[in-house]
């Protein structure tokens, strides 16, 4: 079984809690420690433990401790993993069952069946995507694609939507800093079209500058009529090179431009003629037609939706012939599966389909 410990911050390490026994975190020196008698098992769905909270001078305190608790007790026997100076474990990870819930400073996570909703909860920040902020978000979107969710919601509480970057992160540093930074923010777009379910952004107020490009990197987007959307470094001394990325594959050359080069916000109206988002609707509306088109766009065989999203992402940068050559394997590969045979079958025999498979989770 292979486990995955993305690199995170130190501040962001929480235990995931959930009602059951109760097994304990021992932190020693350099070592982290995961003890159970329990010999079952690992569960099926994981979240990583990627790291201990540093103290005051940069040391641990040998003996420390953070407790979790696993819904069905499904977790290996005792092992160690070694920890580096850094900020994440590369020799392993915890396990953790798939009804733990992991506690976030800057998110809000719920689940309504078979939708997960991430909520952006720093409305007294306008939900800026601060470099911790980024990181939180980047393990939750992470996790969520490892869970039984069928689609994700990704929402805002407060008078903004986002305001994008925080330049707290960015006035004085370094180049390298600067770097990291960027491509912090790359690999959280990059992690919403990695994740096997569809993705819906749930946009009621401004989007602006990565915010506006975390609207665009969703696979799908519903706006109020009081949303509005703009990525402004055109008119400042940033112009918005990252955002421009996304946003330049969704409402193409010349409107990309219109807006990068002026800085002007757009209406969500707008937004939804140039592509940018799915469709405005009035705000009272805004939470059942996301609902209504996440509910559209999940059903159906997991496995073969992820799949699809997979394959459209990969096809559509190419050139035609190229696209074509992808998609006819894809497909063709896709075929043999156990639920794009049921669905045959079940057409031919006039029934409902009953589609079992799920993505990998690893």
């Amino acid at each position: 079984m292979q486990w995955v410990a993305p690199r995170l911050s130190p501040a962001l390490w929480a235990p995931p809690l959930c009602r059951c026994t109760t097994h304990r975190i021992t932190l020693s020196n350099e070592q982290l420690w995961f003890g159970t008698p329990n010999t079952k098992p690992a569960c099926k769905i994981r979240l990583v433990w990627h790291s201990a909270q540093r103290h005051k001078g940069g040391g641990r305190r040998p003996g420390d401790s953070r407790g979790a608790e696993c819904h069905s007790g499904l977790i290996p026997p005792t092992r160690s993993w070694s920890l580096n100076r850094s900020y994440s474990t590369r020799n392993g990870s915890v396990p953790i069952c798939q009804n733990a819930i992991m506690k976030y400073e800057h998110l809000l996570l719920s689940t309504d069946e078979t939708i997960t909703t991430i909520t952006l909860n720093r409305p007294e920040k306008r939900n800026a995507l601060a470099m911790n902020a980024m990181l939180e978000l980047t393990q939750a979107l992470q996790a969520v694609a490892r869970s039984d969710a069928l689609g994700v919601i990704l929402a805002a509480n407060g008078p903004v939507f986002s305001a994008g970057h925080n330049f707290g992160d960015m006035a004085g540093a370094t180049l390298e800093q600067a770097r990291e930074l960027f491509a912090v923010c790359t690999t959280m777009m990059d992690a919403i079209q990695a994740m096997p379910q569809p993705v819906i952004a749930r946009v009621h107020a401004l989007a602006t500058a990565a915010g506006c490009q975390l609207v665009a990197s969703c696979d799908l987007a519903i706006a109020a009529d009081t949303a509005s959307f703009a990525i402004p470094g055109g008119k400042g001394g940033l112009f918005c090179h990252t955002p421009l990325v996304a946003i330049a594959r969704s409402v193409g050359r010349k409107r990309a431009l219109e807006m990068a080069l002026t800085g002007d916000a757009i209406d969500a109206r707008t937004a939804a003629e140039w592509g940018l988002i799915n469709r405005c609707v009035p705000a009272d509306q805004l939470d059942a037609a996301t609902l209504d088109l996440i509910g559209r766009a999940s059903r159906g065989s997991a496995l073969s939706k992820a799949l699809g999203k997979q394959g459209f992402y990969q096809q559509a940068g190419l050139p035609q012939d190229e696209a074509y050559r992808l998609a006819v394997e894809l497909m063709a590969s896709s075929a043999m599966t156990p639920d794009a045979q049921e669905g045959m079958r079940a057409f031919i025999e006039k029934r409902h389909a009953t589609y079992t498979q799920r993505p990998d989770p690893t």
